[in-house]
């Protein structure tokens, strides 16, 4: 691909985005390194391996693939047979550390069924190459433990050794310490011991020289402190020195010990550090993708570009519109007009960047399904580039690009032009952009063009395998909807734009009159097309939403009647089953009546069993036909609506079948609250049916005495027990004497009170308040299974 389209068409930004995303030096540099190719083998295996990176991360989460520095030059010096130094066995080891790392990370996603040491996916091969080698990089951590540390327990000589300059530093620090404590103190500038040039010394003031035996090695700038090492001492100094070179020489011998390993393991280093950066390089493509919700392009046999709502990766996600984008199957040419600012621009970038991303081997952010075409040469020519220096205009430089452009492309090329023709007469630049046009046609390239001529719309409307396009333009906003519009012609919108913004109306007439009355008729015909097309979306896409909304109504109708045929069936299995039941049962009672009947036929003396025999046989029949006519004219049930309810109700619950008073009324889902005794249920309001409460048709013959009225009136609504739980003792008194009342006068023998544990402040008050109530007998704590302490039972006199 040539370097001017990859700029122009912001390649570099991409790739940029990409290397920002690996970790290791070699993974960034493959990054900087990535071009598009013209290999469908090799474009199809970089999408397999970024598809599959991704569903890697996606499926187990993100990997890191730090650790991993350029160890090429340290593996070079192993060839070499070298020793490596600290920093380059750590470098080492961190890259196997790494190495461990990454197979695990593919491990945790193998999960064959026959034991089968293999990931699946094109990244497999790689991950068979990894090869951590845990028992050199375990010995290396255990020898170094820094850069500038080695462990004391590297090698036995070298534990001997610090050993020996330990003791060695204990001696001299106690001989020195009894220096600076006897009687040359006086002689000492500063009691503190230093080191010059690596030995031992005490500051000496300087008139002490002479008095003071040992070795000079520095004095202070003014001359007044002598650093002198006590001739007590220079031995023991001597011995660290010896020790501190026997040291140097056993941790060379452990760095060339652990560069002679890792010297046997070079291959396979090697391999590790090629393999893990190019998994660096791999997944950064696939983390790109992530990040740009990027889906695998089709690079389809037929050759053809289909783009689906694709998005310009470089424009913010949160303002970028999608845009549908074909070219090569029913027509190679596009022609997109419009007004400036309107998207044309951006469109012909992401077919350009799609294109080059494609053939990188990287995602293209857009719907899945979409498909690209595999061309030898992409050519841009996009922008302004005027130049000074070279005394060339807009048209001028213009023109070199497209010079260059013709003498290259085929019919593998991939051709984007900007405003083709502009910068010089209009009349002139048509011809001439139209006759480019026509030549690039003739050579099978694949061209799209923006222009503002209409001359070149119409050369789109006449010419076979030549389409227009335009980016539509919302008028009465004066803003651009930035949506590519394929099969559509553009207006430029100069005169409603300008009227918008405050041109007066006479100019715009006045402009009007110097157009053209083929100009005007066309833009007649634009307008008028745009019109339609308008109305024909609106028509697709309610079109569009009556399709989802009877599909969704056909699969609830499926439904329904899958389950309407599962129950029938089930209905007449059960049914089948009672009716063989029956029939057998039947068949023995018909067997055993007529073997009975035979035997009392031969004799007069069982009339009386026989007779009995057949009305029991009558009874029979009789039962099962009044259980039958029972069935049958059994009312359904009506349903309950919220509106029948009110606090209070007498309700069943139909599947508990248990009876109760409504305690809430029913909230938007239907859900309610029954008070069934002592028990509390939440129940919807589907499942319980109203208790009606039985009217009196004979009032004549009740009315007997006003008593009477009184204790019918009070047993048909008295319920066995109070709930007083909720009020304060002032609440609770009047509803329990008012309760009392009403079921004494019902000739209640016993009650119940429920009044909860709590404080047992409403406990005392009810059980003052029964012990004052002349017609009650006896009052007891409930039992177990009756309320324990929550409740009172009251008797009645």
């Amino acid at each position: 691909m040539n370097k001017k389209a990859l700029h122009t068409l912001e390649y570099d930004k991409i790739i940029k985005q990409l290397e920002d995303l690996a970790f290791s030096p070699y993974g960034k540099e493959l990054c900087r390194s990535l071009l598009p190719v013209n290999d469908r083998e090799w474009i199809i295996t970089a999408q397999r391996e970024t598809s599959d990176a991704l569903t890697h991360i996606l499926t187990q989460g993100e990997i890191s693939f730090s650790g991993i520095s350029d160890i090429r030059a340290d593996l070079m010096r192993l060839k070499a047979g070298a020793i490596l130094g600290t920093g380059g066995l750590l470098a080492i080891s961190a890259l196997l550390n790494t190495a461990g790392r990454i197979k695990n990370f593919f491990r945790q996603s193998i999960n064959g069924s026959d034991g089968a040491d293999e990931t699946g996916d094109s990244l497999n091969e790689r991950y068979q190459l990894i090869e951590p080698l845990f028992p050199l990089m375990q010995e290396i951590r255990r020898c170094i433990l820094a850069e500038d540390e080695i462990a004391d327990d590297a090698s036995p000589g070298l534990l001997q050794t610090r050993r020996k300059l330990k003791m060695a530093g204990d001696k001299i620090h106690e001989q020195l310490g009894s220096i600076l404590n006897g009687s040359s103190r006086n002689m000492l500038q500063d009691a503190i011991i230093t080191m010059r040039n690596g030995r031992y010394c005490l500051p000496v003031k300087a008139e002490y020289r002479s008095s003071f035996s040992g070795m000079l090695h520095d004095q202070s700038s003014t001359g007044s402190t002598l650093f002198i090492e006590p001739a007590s001492i220079v031995k023991l100094n001597n011995e660290i020195r010896e020790l501190e070179i026997k040291e140097q020489q056993e941790i060379e011998k452990i760095l060339a010990d652990l560069s002679n390993q890792a010297a046997e393991q070079e291959f396979f280093i090697s391999q590790d550090f090629n393999v893990l950066s190019e998994l660096d390089f791999i997944f950064a493509k696939a983390m790109l993708s992530k990040k740009m919700r990027a889906v695998e392009p089709k690079f389809p046999e037929e050759n053809y570009i289909d783009i689906k709502k694709g998005r310009h990766p470089l424009i913010d996600s949160k303002k970028v519109v999608p845009i549908d984008l074909n070219v090569g199957r029913d027509f190679s040419l596009l022609i997109v007009t419009g007004p400036n600012t309107g998207g044309k621009t951006v469109s012909l970038k992401t077919i350009g960047l799609f294109t080059l991303m494609g053939q990188a081997g990287l995602h293209i952010p857009a719907f899945d399904g979409s498909s690209l075409r595999i061309f030898k040469e992409v050519f841009a020519d996009i922008g302004d580039e005027q130049s000074i220096e070279q005394s060339l205009s807009t048209f001028s430089s213009h023109m070199t690009n497209t010079v260059s452009i013709l003498n290259e492309a085929d019919n593998e090329s991939l051709v984007l032009f900007d405003e083709l023709g502009a910068g010089t007469d209009p009349v002139e630049g048509a011809a001439l952009a139209t006759a480019i046009l026509t030549n690039l046609h003739r050579r099978g390239s694949i061209v799209m063009a923006t222009t503002h001529y209409s001359e070149l719309k119409l050369y789109a409307l006449q010419t076979p395998g030549v389409e227009n396009a335009c980016c539509e333009f919302d008028v009465t906003t004066l803003r651009p909807t930035y949506r590519l519009l394929i099969g559509v012609p553009g207006k430029s919108n100069a005169f409603a734009i300008s009227k918008r913004l405050g041109l007066s109306d006479d100019i715009i007439e006045d402009a009007k009159m110097h157009v053209s009355s083929d100009a005007r008729q066309f833009e007649d015909v634009i307008s008028s097309l745009e019109a339609t097309r308008a109305d024909l979306e609106k028509e697709r896409q309610h079109a569009s939403e009556s399709r989802k909304e009877i599909s969704a109504l056909k699969k609830e109708l499926r439904e329904k009647t899958e389950k309407l045929e599962s129950s029938k069936e089930r209905i007449l299995q059960n049914a089948n089953t009672e009716a063989a039941k029956i029939l057998n049962e039947a068949k023995e009672y018909a067997d055993e009546t007529i073997r009975k009947y035979t035997k009392w036929a031969q004799s007069d003396k069982h009339i009386r069993e026989m007779e009995a025999q057949r009305a029991d046989l009558r009874n029979k029949l009789d039962k099962s036909q009044a259980k039958a006519a029972a069935q049958k004219d059994k009312p359904k049930t009506k349903a309950v609506k919220a509106s029948d309810l009110m606090t209070g109700s007498d309700v069943r619950i139909i599947s508990l079948n248990i009876t109760g008073t409504v305690s809430t009324l029913p909230n938007d889902k239907g859900d309610l609250f029954v008070q069934a005794g002592l028990l509390r249920t939440k129940a919807n309001i589907k499942d319980i049916e109203l208790i009606k409460q039985p009217v009196e048709k004979d009032n004549t013959s009740r009315k007997k005495s006003g008593s009477g009225n009184i204790r019918m009136s009070k047993a048909s609504s008295i319920h066995q027990e109070v709930n007083l739980i909720g009020m304060t003792v002032d609440e609770a008194m009047p509803v329990l004497g008012k309760y009392l009342d009403d079921a004494y006068l019902a000739h209640m023998s016993q009650v119940t009170v429920i009044h909860g544990r709590g404080t047992g402040a409403l406990r005392n008050a009810v059980h003052g308040h029964l012990k004052r109530t002349k017609y009650v007998k006896s009052f007891r704590l409930g039992e177990f299974g009756e309320g324990d302490m929550g409740v009172t039972i009251v008797e009645f006199k």
